[in-house]
This record gives C-alpha cells, sequence and structure tokens, in this order.
C-alpha cells in the first residue's frame, strides 16, 4: 500500500511503528454531526465542543488519504457519545458506510483471543503459564528449548524470538494449508532472535493460540468466540470471518492502490487457518459495546440472577493482559511534527499494546487485511475509547482520525492539523521508497544476461516451512507459483545476472520481488533467494525468509 510503511497491513499491523510514527488537510463539505447516541438513558456526556467541526475532518481525512469509507465511534464513561459513518462502502457505488457497516477489524482480533485465554483460564481448563506442550503435546519450534519453554502468554506477546512476520506466508495471502497444518509448519519456520529478548511482530503463534481455545474449551474458535464474548457483550453484529457475510449485508469493501497508485476494490478474505491473529469483521457500533467492556474492567452492562453485575472476565484477567510483557524499542520520529506523540514508554501486553499520551496510558492496537486498516485506542483513567475502521490501507488516516478525538480530552484547546502531519509522513516515507528504487537501477548492470538459459531456472523449488514454489517456462517466459497460495502467481523477468524480478498477476499485492538464483560448480540452480522490491511491501511477504532448494530439474514443457 502506498502508506504501508506508516501501517504495516497485518499487524500487526502496527508492529513497526511507535504511536509518534503511527499519522490531514484539506477544504471538506461541512458535516453537521447527528445526536449522540447511547445505550442508557441519562447522564451521557456530549461530544467536546473542540470535536464540533469532527465530521469535516473525518472527510478531510478521508480525501487526503484517499479513502472510501471511514466509520468512528467515541465511548466516554460507559457510554456511546458518537457513532457515525463517512463516505462510501466501495466506489463506484452509492451505499454509504454507517455505524452499523461491517469491516475486516484484522489484528484487532487478537484482543477478543487473548479474553479468551482469560476466560478459560477463569474457568480451570487452563493456566496462562501453562507450557503450550502441556495442552497441544506434538506442538514444535525450530529450537528444542523454545518448544519446551513457550508458555500460552508467550503466544500473545511477540517475544519468541521469530523475526517480524515470520512465517505469514503460511497464510497470507490465503493458503490451502489447515491450521494445524500451518502450526505443524512452524518447526521449520527460522528463530532468528533470543527467546523473550525483544520484541518482533507475529502472526503465526496466535494460530497456536487458537488450537489451545479449541483444545481447553472444546469448541471451535468461531463457536467459543461467539457464544462466550459477542453474546455476553451483545455484539450481535459481528462476525467471525468473511464466510459469514452474506449478500445483502452492510459491509465495507476493501480498496488497495494496484502498483501503489490506483485505487481498486479488492476481493474479501477469509482467514480460515489462523483465525485468532485477524478474522473478525465488525462495526463501530458493536465496537463500542466492547471498548466499554474494556473500560469497565470487563464488567458487563447486564446483572446476572441474583442483581449482581456479570462479568466478561475478571479485573486481574484485564490487569494482566494489559501489563507490559515485551518492552519496544522508542525510535525518532520520520518527520519533526510527529514528535508530540512520542511516548514515554512503549510495549505490549497480551494482545495489546501499551504506551502514553500527554501523561495518560493508552491500551491499544490496530489492524490491518487486504483492503482494510482499522485502530482502537483506549484511555482506562478517563474511561474513554475510539475506534476507527476504515476501506482503504492508509494508516495515516486512522491515525490522524484517533489523535485529533484524544486531544480533544487529553490535550483540550490545541488542534492540532494531524492530518497535514501525517500526510507529510506519508509523502516523507514515499520519497525514501522511490530512492530505494533508484538505488536499484544505477546498481543494476544492465547489459549482463542470465547463466543458464532460461529452462535452466524451470523447476520445482522446496522451503523447509512454505513447501513447494514452482518455476515453470510458458509461451516462452518464466512464471512463479507459490504451490499453495492461489494469488501469488507471477511473471519473472530478467534483471541483472541471475536475478529476476517477479510480478505478480494480482497488481493489488504491491508486493513483487526479487528472485536470486545461485548455481554450483556444474551450472545448476543450488537455490533461490527472494527479497522485496519495495520497503513499502507489507512485512506479512516474508520472502526473505525463503530458502529455495531445488527438487528436480526438469524443464517445464512450453505452452
Amino acid at each position: 500500500m502506498s502508506q504501508r510503511i506508516l501501517f504495516p497491513r497485518l499487524a500487526g499491523c502496527c508492529a513497526l511503528l511507535l504511536i509518534a510514527t503511527n499519522a490531514v488537510a484539506q477544504s471538506a463539505p461541512q458535516h453537521r454531526l447527528p445526536p449522540p447516541v447511547s445505550t442508557h438513558d441519562s447522564a451521557r456526556p456530549l461530544l467536546p465542543a473542540q470535536l464540533a467541526d469532527f465530521g469535516a475532518y473525518v472527510d478531510s481525512a478521508r480525501k487526503t488519504f484517499d479513502v472510501p469509507g471511514i466509520a468512528v465511534a467515541i465511548v466516554k464513561d460507559g457510554h456511546v457519545v458518537m457513532e457515525q459513518g463517512f463516505g462510501l462502502r466501495e466506489i463506484g457505488k452509492s451505499d454509504k458506510v454507517d455505524a452499523h457497516t461491517l469491516f475486516a477489524i484484522a489484528s484487532n482480533t487478537k484482543a477478543f483471543t487473548a479474553a479468551a485465554l482469560q476466560q478459560l483460564q477463569e474457568q480451570g481448563k487452563l493456566d496462562m503459564d501453562d507450557r503450550v506442550i502441556d495442552h497441544l503435546p506434538w506442538f514444535r519450534m525450530s529450537d528444542p528449548y523454545v518448544t519446551h519453554e513457550m508458555r500460552i502468554r508467550d503466544l500473545l506477546a511477540h517475544r519468541s524470538g521469530l523475526s517480524l512476520g515470520a512465517g505469514d506466508l503460511l497464510y497470507w495471502p490465503p493458503t490451502s494449508y489447515t491450521t494445524k497444518e500451518v502450526v505443524q509448519r512452524l518447526a521449520n519456520v527460522p528463530i532468528k532472535n533470543g527467546f523473550r529478548s525483544g520484541y518482533a511482530y507475529d502472526n503465526i503463534l496466535f494460530a497456536v493460540a487458537t488450537l489451545v481455545i479449541e483444545q481447553a474449551s472444546g469448541q471451535s474458535y468461531a463457536d467459543y468466540v461467539r457464544t462466550h464474548i459477542f453474546g455476553p457483550v451483545g455484539m450481535d453484529e459481528s462476525l467471525i470471518d468473511k464466510t459469514y457475510l452474506k449478500s445483502g449485508m452492510d459491509v465495507a469493501t476493501g480498496h488497495a492502490k494496484a502498483d501503489f497508485k490506483a485505487l481498486e476494490p479488492v476481493p474479501p478474505m477469509a482467514w480460515l487457518n489462523d483465525p485468532g491473529a485477524g478474522g473478525i469483521y465488525s462495526s463501530v457500533h458493536d465496537m463500542a459495546k466492547w471498548m466499554n467492556v474494556q473500560l469497565a474492567g470487563g464488567e458487563l452492562p447486564t446483572t446476572g440472577a441474583d442483581g449482581k453485575p456479570r462479568r466478561l472476565f475478571s479485573e486481574k484477567s484485564q490487569h494482566d493482559m494489559w501489563s507490559m510483557l515485551t518492552p519496544i524499542r522508542i525510535n525518532k520520529p520520520p518527520v519533526p511534527e510527529l514528535a508530540p506523540l512520542t511516548p514515554g514508554f512503549f510495549g505490549y501486553g497480551e494482545s495489546w499494546f501499551l504506551s502514553d499520551y500527554h501523561g495518560r496510558k493508552l491500551v491499544w492496537h490496530t489492524g490491518g487485511w487486504p483492503g482494510m486498516v482499522t485502530r482502537v485506542t483506549l484511555v482506562p483513567e478517563l474511561k474513554l475509547g475510539v475506534v476507527v475502521l476504515t476501506n482503504a490501507e492508509s494508516g495515516a488516516a486512522f491515525n490522524a482520525v484517533t489523535y485529533r478525538a484524544l486531544d480533544a480530552w487529553l490535550n483540550p484547546g490545541t488542534k492540532t492539523d494531524w492530518v497535514a502531519v501525517y500526510d507529510k509522513a506519508v509523502k516523507h516515507a514515499q520519497a525514501k521508497a522511490d530512492d530505494s528504487m533508484a538505488r536499484h537501477q544505477a546498481a543494476r548492470d544492465r547489459h549482463s544476461k542470465p547463466s543458464l538459459p532460461l529452462s535452466g531456472y524451470a523447476g520445482t523449488y522446496r522451503d523447509p516451512w512454505y513447501g513447494d514454489v514452482i518455476v515453470s517456462r510458458e509461451g516462452g517466459k518464466l512464471r512463479l507459483r507459490f504451490s499453495h497460495t492461489p494469488q501469488l502467481v507471477g511473471t519473472m523477468t530478467p534483471w541483472q545476472h541471475d536475478t529476476f524480478t517477479v510480478r505478480w498477476d494480482d497488481r493489488t499485492l504491491n508486493a513483487d520481488a526479487f528472485v536470486t538464483f545461485a548455481l554450483d560448480e556444474d551450472g545448476h540452480v543450488r537455490e533461490a533467494r527472494m527479497e522485496p522490491i519495495s520497503p513499502l511491501t507489507d512485512f506479512s511477504f516474508d520472502f526473505q525468509d525463503l530458502r529455495l532448494a531445488p527438487v528436480k530439474h526438469d524443464a517445464a514443457s512450453e505452452d
């Protein structure tokens, strides 16, 4: 995505960045906000006067960052003070985004996975400090010590020793592997850092957490979350993944910029083999309920038969989820205007980022999906929550909206134009990406030729953790296919010497890569390695971790 450096898709999305680097000004039609919406009848707070022009501000973010639709909800002191949609569900169509429009919340699903595990601990079905092998005896990491010492809590904390996004190609883009097959292949995913020595965002260990939940509960992940979280919280609109979407539903379409340029719709994705990392679809209406339960320390808005408040999880469980397990390095912001967002502390708990802003603790997460990115931010001391859901790949948009809302309570009297600030940061990132490509072009020997005829590179290559990647000669060109990933099919073109570029047929992936072949002493391919070409490519395309060895040297037949 054009702003992917400001927001990695999955993470995670969020994994690479400080809050300070996590961020637009353009004239927009003035929006009149509707009356505040609340599930309660009395004492509901109103939006601060500082947010009187908030609707116009959200529209300026949409237009600056080319986002068709945004939905926002703000909760305060147990009440919903705003829930509203802006813009369109899909470009070229008239359906508008509203408070009930469903978006893929992606890695904001991780907090639901943590809550499920904490519930199961309260039920006595597991302990967060149990070894994973106590529940999944066949579980293996590539290091025996890490296998033995990996605890359930570690699955949620990004401190396993895996590198950033390691193993993501097992399910991203969608693959034919099952969740168990993904986890079994983890035994061959390389560990590059010390166990519990530092932070590196991953998704694959949430596939392990998914299986732990299923083993301990006796239910599928989807059934458990629906029964034990969605139901009690009242999240009646939320769904576990895309397969539950039906025709006619109020659902947003994701959008991506093909070749980092032209915005276009992307097909919805079902993440069936790692649902605990990012599968949920929800609306700001439902996410407002989720935020209020979180801010209430797990207390539900309903009472039990004894008249006492019901709980989703205990205060101790929430304390554990919101306690730092993994410190994260605080880096210098890419542009000086982002310096006010630089936190005093930064780390990760159980599926939540933890930091501070204007002296208040923030508990937050972001999520990225093909064509959609989202952010949930809680300020526990103020019982304040903000959720922003978008249907384009711009972390700058959701950050600019989030911080304008937070400033109304945490920095009153100041109306920083975060849209303009993040717009500058995006352009800075794009310029760096352009410089990177210019360096590649300058270093290229345009007169060099491959060492072998094209047929000499054709064949099946096998990576220990991903499996087979096939290079075939078709119509006088080389084509590359990831055998378990239908979307990863592309054409290879000589770059220099024994390095090729692969240009994927699906141009919304924005993940073209270099493929470099190493030859043995007899002139046969010994190994192939891959690297993303652009620094803006999502980190979940972890091509660099592949070690592709030829299974056979047979040339594929011509078409």
